[in-house]
């Protein structure tokens, strides 16, 4: 199995620090390549990986501010979809955009949903709904105008956040500072229950930041630690009370909370979007309405059980059960697409013992490889389109109605030259009728010797 993986372009993949979707699109790469897949990851040039990696933008642009994310993230999709039939299937974990692009090819598309940014990008989900699979990363974020193959949390890999049986003594705030992820109703919290604030993210609003967060930082009650890369990361989870994840708005899934669940802290949040999924009201945290709630929560943490929170996690939401639940969707759509090939697709029609029937579609400009055969020969007969044929030496153009032998051990291959698709009826004469049959000479898809 051939995968292409389009990650964003905002951050390495994976990130030096924040991009929570680069994050999880290099852990189900690394997992699948683990795994014996082969996936050729389509990221940043200075991004890592154990697959291989194509790029045509050098680094994040979210990094280096000469990059125009628009011109460069048009070429980045585009240089995906000329290379599709190299893959047996795309992964978009691109949000939108890659969608108007897919109806220029015949190779699968699941799309994984990282949330919708807004309602207004609605139509081009609906638009292309029949031309790539949707996959949910919560309930709570599913659109009930759209279909979805399946739902599959994030995942984490568990090494990279140690299990800490002894809680510290700081409320933590992880994630970006924005209002809608609640950083002064946190500050509001540790002022109430006395016990020290830890915020840690990158600034995304810096008015909120100014007038809301930092007149409040005073380096013992509320401390400010900037953002935290992987390598402090699992220490200051791990050594906090809890995590106040005090949101305003739905959130899609939440890695943070999850997170912190594996290094053992558990979570308070509000019961917003994918929150009730992840946590366990009572076992591994506690969901809250207000932040009366979330104060009187904070004096109820040291009932819950931090390995529960760590067990939780083991058994839900790592990169392995990630992987293996996207390997699952990717052989669904695979089989049902059996017959599909990278000129176009094909449907057998009738098999007895000494010969077998296939209608064969190829799309233009298309060709299948000069091949040949040991155990059947081919008789073919256009239906419609044109077909340029070669048998041996010899090229023939056959049109509607019009057929030509292929003996057995005779090099051949057929060609679509014209502007729509060709349809044409293959009867095989023989002994044996499989696809490993076909010895492949040539081929434009990569699939010979």
């Amino acid at each position: 199995m051939k995968i292409a993986m389009l990650s964003p372009l905002s951050w390495r993949t994976p990130p030096h620090h924040y991009g929570p979707w680069e994050n999880v699109v290099s852990l189900l790469t690394e997992q699948l390549v683990a795994m014996g897949v082969d996936v050729t990851l389509f990221a940043t040039g200075d991004s890592l990986t154990r697959g291989t990696l194509a790029w045509v933008c050098e680094r994040p642009y979210s990094e280096d501010p000469s990059i125009n994310p628009k011109v460069w993230e048009c070429l980045h999709i585009a240089e995906v979809f000329r290379r599709a039939d190299e893959f047996d299937l795309i992964h978009n974990q691109f949000d939108f955009l890659p969608l108007s692009y897919s109806g220029f090819t015949d190779t699968p598309i699941v799309t994984t949903i990282h949330g919708f940014s807004s309602s207004s990008i609605l139509p081009v989900y609906q638009k292309y709904s029949k031309r790539t699979y949707y996959v949910a990363i919560s309930e709570a974020d599913k659109c009930r105008e759209l279909g979805y193959i399946a739902t599959i949390h994030h995942g984490i890999d568990l090494a990279q956040f140690p299990y800490r049986e002894n809680a510290g003594s700081y409320l933590l705030f992880f994630g970006r500072i924005h209002p809608d992820k609640g950083v002064h109703e946190a500050i509001e919290v540790a002022r109430r229950t006395g016990i020290p604030l830890v915020i840690a993210g990158i600034v995304h609003d810096e008015v909120y930041f100014k007038e809301h967060v930092e007149p409040h930082i005073d380096g013992s009650g509320v401390k400010y630690i900037g953002s935290v890369g992987p390598e402090k990361r699992q220490e200051v989870l791990g050594g906090a009370l809890a995590l106040l994840h005090l949101i305003h708005f739905d959130e899609p899934f939440g890695l943070s909370v999850v997170e912190s669940m594996a290094c053992g802290t558990p979570v308070i949040a509000f019961g917003r979007g994918s929150m009730s999924e992840l946590i366990r009201d009572g076992g591994t945290g506690f969901i809250v309405a207000d932040v009366n709630a979330a104060v009187h929560a904070v004096g109820r943490i040291d009932s819950l059980d931090r390995r529960a929170c760590r067990d939780e996690v083991e058994e839900r939401f790592t990169c392995q059960h990630m992987a293996r639940r996207y390997l699952d969707v990717y052989q669904r759509i695979l089989d049902d697409r059996e017959n599909h090939r990278p000129w176009g697709h094909y449907e057998n029609l009738l098999e007895r013992d000494d010969h077998k029937v296939k209608e064969i579609i190829v799309q233009p400009g298309k060709r299948l490889s000069l091949q040949k055969h040991r155990h059947r020969a081919e008789h073919w007969t256009v239906v419609s389109g044109v077909a340029l044929v070669t048998v041996g030496e010899q090229e023939t153009l056959l049109k509607p109605g019009q057929s030509v032998d292929i003996p057995k051990g005779a090099v051949h291959r057929i060609m679509n030259p014209g502007n729509i698709p060709l349809v044409f009826v293959e009867v095989q004469m023989g002994d044996y009728f499989g696809e490993d049959d076909i010895i492949r000479l040539e081929d434009d898809y990569g699939r010979s010797p």
